[in-house]
């Protein structure tokens, strides 16, 4: 069992962010989520860390597979998160920048998320274009030397497991 979670908020063509405050990714934006609870399901976990962190009640997110990373000396992966997508209709109102516990969170638009040169984001412009466009569940796995991306690969996942 993974011991995180991760949830993308889309509203059209913006997506939730929080610029974080504290480690890791601290000064980074990326995705809401947190450390799952002894006992608490995947969904649990991040439906509450939604509420913790922005105040939103979800009821439905679409879960979108794992993702996962490790190194080069070791011979598995050592840690990884549950990764969901929150989709919220073009009118809902939730006015940013807000400050929050976790640290400040505003709506960004998607193109400039994943723009190549945006040096001020978190590694999910790895996964996330598949996230939002492709029905399918994956592991996304990432392999780390110290800080930087040695490698990065989607495996589709045959039969993508219930996370309730």
């Amino acid at each position: 069992m993974l011991k995180y979670t991760i949830c993308f908020i889309q509203r059209g063509q913006e997506i939730l962010m929080l610029n974080r405050e504290s480690s890791s990714w601290m000064g980074m934006w990326n995705g809401v989520g947190g450390k799952l609870e002894k006992g608490e399901t995947p969904l649990e976990c991040i439906l509450r860390e939604v509420k913790e962190e922005t105040g939103i009640s979800l009821s439905d997110v679409e879960y979108k597979g794992n993702v996962i990373w490790g190194n080069e000396e070791s011979e598995s992966y050592y840690g990884g998160m549950y990764a969901f997508i929150a989709r919220l209709p073009d009118t809902y109102e939730y006015n940013t920048p807000v400050k929050m516990d976790e640290g400040i969170l505003d709506w960004k638009n998607i193109n400039w998320l994943l723009h190549p040169e945006n040096m001020g984001v978190a590694n999910f412009t790895y996964f996330l274009p598949k996230m939002l466009h492709d029905p399918h569940t994956y592991d996304h796995k990432f392999i780390y030397e110290g800080d930087e991306v040695k490698d990065f690969r989607s495996v589709l996942l045959e039969s993508a497991l219930q996370v309730k």
